[in-house]
Parts: C-alpha cells; structure tokens; sequence
C-alpha cells in the first residue's frame, strides 16, 4: 500500500484533526510541511487550485478537505473504528457541526488576542481565503460575542461528558471526539486553557487532556518534490462510478468543477469518475504530476458543470 503522505502545517488546526486521528490509529505517515499562506507551488499541481489545509496524498490519488480524509482512512485502515457501530451517524452529525459552527467562534476567540500581532501578508492572504476585508481591529470588537458563542457551544460538549464517560460518545474516542478537538486545541494551543470560555469547562479541558495523549501517530518527513514525484509515477486507484440514480444527473465522464462553499473558494474543475452521496473525484492531468483524482466530499461543495 502507498505511504500516508499529509501536506500541513503545523498550527493548523484542521491539520490537527487528522494528526489526532493518526494518533489514534498509530498510524505511519509522511509528513509535508507547506506554507502557512498563498502561494503554496507545491500543492497547486496536486489539488488543480484547491488551498486549504491539509490536503493528504496516496499514490496519486489526493483527498481534499477532513471529511473525505478521515473517511479514507477509516476505509483503508478500519482497526479502531472513527464511527462506532450503531454511533456511526451521530458521530458523523457531530463532527460536522464541530466544522462548521464550533469552529468560527473558536477562531474568534483566538484571534481577538493574537489577530494585530500577525503580519499583513497574513490578514490578506485570509481576507482572500474568507471574502472578507483584513481587520484585525474588528476582530478585537467581536472578541466578547466569539466567546460568548464559543462557550453556549462548548456547553454542550461538557453536559455529554457530565456522566464521566472518557469520550464524546462512551468509552473510545470516535470521529466526533476527533472533529472537537480540532477547536479546542487551538485555542489550547494559541491562549491556554485559562482563557475563557474554558476556565468555566473543566471537563473538556481534562477531556482534552486526555486526547492530546493519543499523539500524531508515527510522522516522517518528506520533501515537496518527493510527494510530487511520487503522485507521477503513480496511477489513481479504479473509481468507483458515478450514481446513475444521483440527483444531480450528472454522468460519468463529464467536465465538471468542485467548489467549497464557505471560505477558499477556488474551483477545481475536471473529468467526473466518482459521485456518491458522500465523495465527489475528478480526474485531472497536471505537466508536474501526470494524472491523479481529486476526492471530495460532497457535504460543503458545490458540484457543477465546467463552462
């Protein structure tokens, strides 16, 4: 089997949601550090324009975004299971609402105290990211309603832990623990854990505690052009077909492109071989890389016809 090779870097906090899961699994991996900010010339050929992080590698196959790479994962190396039988849509709701509402207002929180002590090239790369105007100042204002956010959220998470079950849901950590984590560790990380809100959630911080144990698994560095070579001399793997009853009624083979719908919202558009209620993969050729297929999840992307 093709070595696990994750392109990140290392404060990023959906980087860390796959190197706990890693963790999790003990699993070996290659380790591809990228720029924190635009432009990143290494990753372009892999992903056709795809910018957020992280993006993992196998062979020349390329998983764009947390939900199909933990879904990879899970596939290729079931031992320890992410989605608990008879849990495993709980698991799977929770993580995404972790994405996609947990995680803004922990954002916040962060950068109300560090957002003025970063570089300009930083606020105009993530003003590009997120179609909004760089305005550390702004951020400093909303300080109070990102915490106030980020602590009616995490309320939640501490009540699930009140009855002294050491996971999210019971005794092993599942894709949900993996998804909160995510937030909870950068704040951990960047601001420590008596920052409010998490001075009035001692359960998470001990939940969090316990998490961070689990560790990133077995990482080994590897070079860009390394990963880059790799991804040509590789073929992807056989597609697994386009849902003849999908409701979008695309079919196999035609010219589409993949859009994420919040932040970073780059097209990457190619030849459609797999589509299903979960995954999204295009097939494109790069001068660099050769061919590969670019997986996406479906939740969160907009799938079109290429003009």
């Amino acid at each position: 089997m093709a070595e696990i090779i994750l392109h990140h870097y290392p404060m990023s906090p959906f980087a860390e949601k796959v190197r706990i899961a890693l963790g999790l699994k003990n699993l070996a991996w290659r380790s591809v550090e990228i720029p924190m900010i635009m432009p990143k010339p290494d990753l372009m050929p892999l992903t056709g324009g795809y910018r957020r992080t992280p993006v993992m590698q196998i062979g020349a196959d390329i998983y764009c975004d947390t939900q199909i790479i933990l879904r990879e994962l899970q596939r290729r190396f079931p031992a320890l299971p992410l989605t608990p039988a008879g849990h495993e849509g709980v698991a799977e709701a929770l993580a995404y609402w972790a994405d996609r509402t947990l995680f803004w207002p922990a954002v916040g929180v962060v950068m109300a105290v560090i957002g003025d002590q970063l570089p300009e090239e930083f606020h105009k790369d993530r003003a590009a990211f997120s179609g909004r105007p760089p305005d550390p100042a702004r951020l400093k204002a909303m300080a109070p309603v990102a915490r106030d956010q980020l602590y009616a959220s995490l309320t939640h998470v501490e009540r699930m832990l009140d009855d002294g079950r050491a996971f999210l849901l019971g005794g092993q950590p599942s894709l949900a623990d993996v998804a909160v984590y995510n937030p909870v560790w950068f704040v951990l990380q960047r601001l420590g854990a008596r920052t409010p809100p998490l001075t009035s959630l001692p359960g998470i911080v001990a939940w969090a505690e316990r998490m961070g144990r689990f560790g990133h698994g077995q990482p080994t560095a590897m070079a860009a052009a390394e990963a880059l070579d790799i991804a040509e001399r590789a073929e992807p793997d056989a597609p697994a077909g386009v849902d003849e009853s999908d409701p979008s009624g695309l079919k196999a083979g035609a010219r589409v492109s993949v859009t994420p719908d919040d932040t970073g919202k780059v097209p990457v558009s190619g030849e459609l071989v797999t589509l299903s209620a979960t995954e999204i993969v295009l097939r494109r050729s790069d001068e660099r890389v050769g061919t590969v297929a670019v997986h996406f999840p479906r939740a969160g992307f907009i799938l079109a016809p290429a003009g």
